[in-house]
């Protein structure tokens, strides 16, 4: 398959991880996040503010459709996406679905630090308040998550090169 799909929470460094396995495969790297960024000329945020969740929902579904044309790609999704519309079977049907798992703990402690002003969901939360949010997010996104193809720890030393391996064997 020629299109891997990275799901998992805010900060489970889809991106990162997304870079660096594109470069180890020779394929392309596309985020959605960055795509729809680009295309509205405004952050993430702002569009989230002026336009409101569901209408941001339908701008992500929509990305997430036209990126999956291309061939040889590792793409990044936001957060939410596997969770709206039929975004999980759609990337299931288009590819190859990783999730980048990490306990709330390790989000909160990624993201206490990272989150000012880019991720409109976490808004001004810190400390408990965070780690509360964050533990009821993976709670309703779970079941949704859960349905990758494959599930590897997001703080795995040589997790690119885990996810070499079963994409070698599928």
């Amino acid at each position: 398959m020629s299109r891997i799909f990275l799901i998992g929470y805010m900060g489970s460094g889809k991106t990162t991880i997304g870079k660096l396995l594109a470069a180890r495969l020779g394929y392309r790297f596309l985020d959605i996040d960055t795509t729809i960024e680009e295309k509205y000329f405004k952050s993430i945020s702002q569009i989230f503010i002026e336009k409101g969740e569901p209408e941001f929902r339908l701008i992500e579904k929509q990305n997430l459709h036209d990126l999956a044309e291309f061939e040889n790609v590792v793409i990044s999704t936001g957060g939410g996406a596997p969770c709206f519309f039929d975004n999980m079977d759609y990337m299931k049907a288009h590819g190859i679905t990783i999730y980048l798992k990490l306990s709330a703990a390790q989000l909160t402690e990624r993201l206490e630090s990272s989150h000012d002003g880019k991720r409109p969901l976490l808004a001004d939360r810190k400390g408990a308040e965070l780690l509360q949010f964050i533990s009821d997010g993976l709670v309703s996104r779970e079941p949704f998550y859960s349905r990758a193809i494959f599930v590897v720890s997001g703080a795995d030393e040589g997790i690119v090169t885990k996810i070499c391996e079963f994409i070698s064997h599928s």
